[in-house]
């Protein structure tokens, strides 16, 4: 169940899709005054090394943000710029040794009245996270949790500033994660309907791969919310043989309303830099 590890990923081309679009979620949610709370509920170690052992050993960042970075900024769609700005802030120079995971993508756009709880069953990615969040010095802003972030939300929803960002991205190690998935959005829109739900997914030949984004729409609609669903491969399953995921999507549940025509002109991009053999592709498609 913990042979997973993000470090081995940190930076990919799945990263880059889900990050760009927490980003510009978080900017959307953070422009009113009200008080917002982010749940994470599966953190990793919030902070990565891509010149360690794990990120070198992989080389998934070379076909993802390294690959990104260096593409002229100004030739960049706005959100890409947005997101290759936060991972610079992150380090000294023009070299990108660090990334940011979610956890601190998030502490770094909220403001001090936000809160955010970061989930993290695994042991190890535990203590690497809680060594990294202190570094942050975010006070009571920010809880890390040692616990089942499908479960541990609960608690959270409704939040008592009526305002949430659930941010839901597994491993799916276990093919059951489809399943909690499902049981967690279903579970929490009945507790805070108002809440925005992202939920990033590995697209890969399995049967639950393909229904969970077809099963989240079907939850959307109806319960009579806005949906948003992206997804960018890079390459084709048979290429991906070789190692390494070829593609990824992320399913938002009431998403920001210009969060689509922030992503029309990202897409092509993303397939243009990061396609790596002639099936690169994406899809954008909203509805509600």
């Amino acid at each position: 169940m913990f042979s997973y590890r993000h470090a081995f990923h940190a930076g990919n081309h799945a990263d880059v899709l889900k990050h760009a679009v927490l980003i510009a979620t978080l900017q959307y949610l953070t422009q009113k005054d009200a008080a917002l709370t982010v749940l994470d509920t599966h953190a990793g170690a919030g902070l990565y090394r891509l010149d360690g052992d794990y990120a070198s050993k992989s080389g998934e960042a070379s076909e993802g943000v390294l690959k990104l970075a260096a593409t002229p900024t100004e030739e960049l769609a706005p959100i890409l710029q947005e997101y290759l700005a936060l991972v610079r802030s992150f380090n000294q120079g023009s070299t990108i040794r660090n990334y940011p995971g979610s956890p601190f993508i998030s502490q770094a756009l909220l403001r001090s009245h936000d809160k955010l709880k970061l989930f993290e069953l695994h042991p190890t990615d535990m203590r690497s996270l809680a060594g990294n969040v202190t570094q942050l010095d975010a006070g009571r802003q920010l809880a890390v949790l040692h616990e089942d972030g499908f479960e541990g939300v609960k608690k959270f929803l409704p939040p008592v500033s009526r305002r949430a960002l659930l941010l839901c991205d597994p491993s799916y190690e276990i093919k059951t994660d489809y399943g909690r998935v499902l049981d967690m959005v279903t579970d929490s829109l009945k507790r805070f309907p108002t809440g925005t739900y992202a939920v990033w997914y590995p697209i890969i030949p399995r049967p639950e791969a393909h229904d969970l984004p077809r099963r989240l729409k079907t939850m959307a609609v109806k319960a009579g919310k806005s949906w948003l669903h992206v997804t960018l491969t890079v390459k084709s399953n048979k290429t991906s043989e070789r190692g390494g995921l070829p593609a990824s999507g992320m399913f938002i549940i009431s998403p920001p309303f210009q969060l689509k025509e922030l992503l029309k002109p990202a897409m092509p991009q993303l397939v243009k830099l990061l396609g790596q053999d002639g099936n690169a592709t994406f899809s954008l498609e909203s509805g509600g």
